[in-house]
């Protein structure tokens, strides 16, 4: 019995990365469509029917382009580190709830905090393997940056987590039968987003990839496939916090067809906000993590303590 259960998690858990991998192809058209139509104008529509299959040329197109290394690489991290950020981004989904179960656990929330913190050493080894000073400065921004939204990010999850009592991603919906967290704690949710959008390095606080300035950032000298990697991983990540985002506080469902549709619209909401927001300033992203969001984080959290003791004691 043990080995058909085992067996049945790796077959689960393959299906799910290999439909993520899917989900990312078509994240990306959904992408180039949204904001072509945002520049007035098409995005892809040539391959395929309007454009369907462009993502697998691309995919094919990126993987067969020839593979170049900086000479004064440190080569082994150079190679290792696209692929651990892609392994990490993946590893994040195994949390995800099934209707079957699959691997979610207890602890899945202390599972994905422990995960999305470790990716960025990948981030930050890739920086520095390059041995390009545009590289290491963009490393060194996205590490920065992820480590400060990471601290507000915990601090508004454990308000959530003070209202459920549990670190399981299955108690989100059980709570959520009635009313959405979305209108009970519709500040946090804001933050939340937010500090996803931050996390995620996208638009408007895509520092590391200041064209400006610093190229492309920590994967300017990042080519072929290993490029793709990486952009794969923040796809993926995109992904699983619109997944997150679903789950917190919109119901999170994931029985009904609703919540794919809910993941859908928030994974749009992050191309829609790259196509309307100009970059943040770097300083002000600071700012704005360690004076308003950390306070403001930290005084909600005191609240929805003691709003759960309020309900626990008169609940007895």
């Amino acid at each position: 019995m043990m080995i058909k259960d085992l067996f049945l998690i790796l077959v689960s858990s393959l299906i799910l990365v290999v439909f993520v991998l899917v989900g990312v192809a078509f994240l990306t058209l959904l992408e180039r469509k949204v904001l072509g139509y945002i520049h007035i104008r098409k995005g892809p529509n040539k391959v395929g029917f309007i454009g369907l299959l462009q993502p697998f040329s691309d995919a094919v197109k990126l993987f067969t382009k020839e593979q170049t290394y900086p000479f004064m690489s440190n080569l082994i991290l150079y190679l290792v580190s696209p692929v651990m950020n892609l392994l990490l981004s993946l590893f994040l989904w195994l949390c995800m709830p099934f209707i079957s179960v699959n691997l979610n656990f207890n602890l899945s929330i202390l599972f994905f905090l422990s995960v999305s913190s470790i990716g960025v050493y990948s981030i930050m080894l890739a920086g520095w393997s390059s041995n390009s000073n545009y590289a290491m400065l963009g490393s060194l921004r996205a590490v920065a940056q992820t480590i400060s939204y990471e601290v507000s990010l915990v601090l508004i999850l454990l308000s959530f987590l003070f209202l459920i009592l549990s670190f399981d991603l299955l108690s989100f919906m059980k709570f959520q039968e009635n009313i959405w967290f979305l209108f009970l704690l519709f500040p946090l949710s804001i933050m939340w987003v937010v500090s996803s959008l931050a996390e995620t390095n996208r638009s408007p606080f895509d520092f590391a990839e200041g064209e400006s300035e610093l190229v492309s950032g920590f994967n300017v000298e990042y080519s072929s496939g290993n490029f793709a990697m990486f952009f794969l991983a923040e796809y993926a990540s995109i992904l699983f916090m619109s997944m997150m985002c679903s789950i917190l506080f919109l119901g999170g469902n994931f029985g009904s067809f609703t919540f794919f549709m809910k993941v859908v619209f928030i994974s749009f909401l992050w191309v829609w906000v790259r196509g309307t927001l100009p970059r943040y300033r770097y300083d002000k992203l600071m700012y704005l993590a360690w004076k308003s969001y950390l306070p403001v984080s930290l005084n909600m959290l005191s609240f929805y303590f003691g709003l759960s003791l309020f309900i626990m004691v008169f609940s007895l």
